[in-house]
């Protein structure tokens, strides 16, 4: 298992495995929040495959995917919501988890600064540097 923690309650990782859900649940996780497409991936870890697993292991899952350019304002706010929102720890999951940071990211926007959110990217592994001018540009 490859999960990496961003906040106490909010973990990201790279592609997940539907064997793998009564470990996350098992870890703590409560969510499992799919940032990828279907169609980037093979009907064995697709949406409905991935649910399955995750609520026969007792564990939420919710769908939102999100590509270049679908990574709007709205689908990260929405991302947000099923994600931070909550009570409960999510695992955010995409091919690399990056996606899934960046939403995250991009979420915590004027919420925490630039340097807490670039910082806690770097030490899950995900470096978001190129997104401190747009970070800082909402700081309070």
């Amino acid at each position: 298992m490859d999960i990496r923690q961003l906040t106490p309650r909010y973990f990201v990782a790279p592609q997940i495995s539907p064997e793998d859900m009564a470990a996350y649940k098992e870890a703590g996780i409560a969510r499992i929040l799919c940032n990828r497409p279907d169609e980037e991936v093979p009907p064995a870890l697709g949406s409905e495959a991935m649910k399955a697993a995750a609520e026969a292991a007792g564990l939420e899952f919710a769908m939102q995917p999100l590509t270049h350019s679908t990574m709007t304002e709205e689908n990260v706010m929405r991302n947000r919501e099923i994600g931070l929102d909550k009570e409960g720890v999510t695992l955010a999951y995409c091919a690399s988890g990056t996606r899934s940071s960046i939403a995250w990211a991009l979420g915590q926007a004027g919420l925490q600064s630039a340097d807490e959110i670039i910082k806690a990217a770097q030490s899950a592994g995900y470096d978001l540097e190129n997104m401190r001018g747009y970070l800082q540009q909402h700081e309070s």
